[in-house]
Formats: structure tokens, C-alpha cells, sequence
């Protein structure tokens, strides 16, 4: 990472890409609570999102697949491995962002209790979401995870990154360089979806984003 927290895609021209995958449904997803670092498990549909999702995944021939640490990514993540015999290496930099006191609040309850401070982080703003992380400490611990796995990786091969929507999101606008305050630009992704990165001459290309499925509402901690 250079001192602007830019990030280089490493040697132009081997061709190798980065899946991003979204874990699948919870029911903190359903009731729209925020789950942040919270570690909430995977609902009965959720796992079945994963399967379909890993069985749609192995076709792209993954070399290694990194996964947040936290179960509902870690189970998610667990379905591709049972297809590829690929090992799941855990970090726990790749779990969600921090929250502090909006983890387990309602859409609506952060909304009523924390309007301005929402509605700040939806301008593009640097907010501390409940006195927790800044997106930009997000991608500083996600982004350098992803760059050393990729690093590993041969030539034209591919990387699944299994996290969540917030990381995500913030890891992809800090491989595009991005500026912080157009990451909302990048739409959220639904559950078991994935948005795939290519390494390209001048850096990394968002390929696809929010792939997998027929459009399914986004529920999630980035919505």
C-alpha cells in the first residue's frame, strides 16, 4: 500500500482474478438488523444460497479461497471447499466493519436514534458508525489480505475472498482506486452474490458486480 492508500495490483498482465463473495442469508439479514462483527449464524435458506451458489463458483476453477472468520462467511465459504477439497485459510481482517452500538439495531431503530450520523455516512462522509470503524480502516485491514493471497496465486489463476457486504464493498473501491467517498457508488450485493475483479495492464477492472442470481433485494449492513 503507497502512503495515499492506493493499493497496486502487483505485476501487470498474469491474468488472475478476484472473486468476492457475499456469505449467505441470516436472520439478522431478514430482520434488517445491523450485524457488524457480531458473529450471527446462517439461516436454513442461507446455507442453501451457499450450495447453490458454491455449485454455480466451482465452475471458475478457484486456486485458493481466504474467508472471514466469523461463521456465517466461515459456513458459507465451507460449501466451495467441499467441492474443490481447496483448504479455507480464515482472517478475521476480513470480518465485517465494527459497529460499536449499531450492531443488533434495527434499519429503522439506527435510523430514529442516529439519523444525522446515517445519513452522514450515506453522503460519503467519514463516520464512525456507533463509535466503530471508518470504512477506510476497514479496507486498510481487508484489502493488504486479499493483495498477499493473491500474490500466491499463478498466472491466470482465481481467488475467492469469502466476506461481507460493508468489506467487500470497500475492498473492491480500494483495489479500483477509488476515492473513500465513492465507494457508495458501488451497489451492494445480495446474499451468496459475488462481484469479480481482473487484473489488467493499468491495475484491477470490476469485471462483474452483484452476479449469481436472478435480482434479489439486498439486506445487509451496507444498505
Amino acid at each position: 500500500m503507497s502512503a495515499t492508500g492506493e493499493v497496486s495490483a502487483g505485476k501487470p498482465g498474469r491474468g488472475r482474478r478476484v472473486i468476492l463473495w457475499r456469505h449467505g442469508q441470516t436472520s439478522w439479514n431478514v430482520e434488517r438488523r445491523f450485524q457488524g462483527s457480531t458473529d450471527v449464524p446462517l439461516t436454513e435458506a442461507g446455507i442453501s444460497q451457499a450450495r447453490r451458489a458454491a455449485r454455480l463458483l466451482v465452475n471458475l476453477k478457484p486456486d485458493a479461497i481466504i474467508a472471514s472468520d466469523l461463521q456465517r462467511a466461515a459456513a458459507t465459504a465451507a460449501e466451495l471447499a467441499g467441492l474443490t477439497g481447496l483448504e479455507v485459510a480464515h482472517d478475521e481482517a476480513l470480518r465485517e466493519t465494527y459497529a460499536g452500538v449499531w450492531q443488533g439495531l434495527t434499519h429503522e431503530e439506527i435510523i430514529a436514534r442516529y439519523g444525522e450520523e446515517y445519513a452522514a455516512w450515506k453522503r460519503g462522509e467519514p463516520v464512525r458508525r456507533g463509535g466503530g470503524e471508518l470504512e477506510t480502516e476497514v479496507a486498510d485491514r481487508a484489502a493488504p489480505v486479499v493483495l498477499r493471497h493473491t500474490e500466491k496465486l499463478p498466472d491466470d489463476g482465481t481467488l475467492v475472498v469469502v466476506s461481507h457486504g460493508g468489506t467487500i464493498r470497500t475492498t473492491i473501491g480500494r483495489l479500483l482506486g477509488l476515492q473513500a467517498q465513492h465507494w457508495e457508488s458501488l451497489g451492494g450485493l445480495s446474499n451468496c452474490c459475488w462481484s469479480v475483479l481482473g487484473e489488467g495492464a493499468r491495475g484491477w477492472r470490476l469485471l462483474e458486480h452483484n452476479a449469481g442470481t436472478l435480482p434479489e433485494p439486498v439486506l445487509g449492513d451496507d444498505d
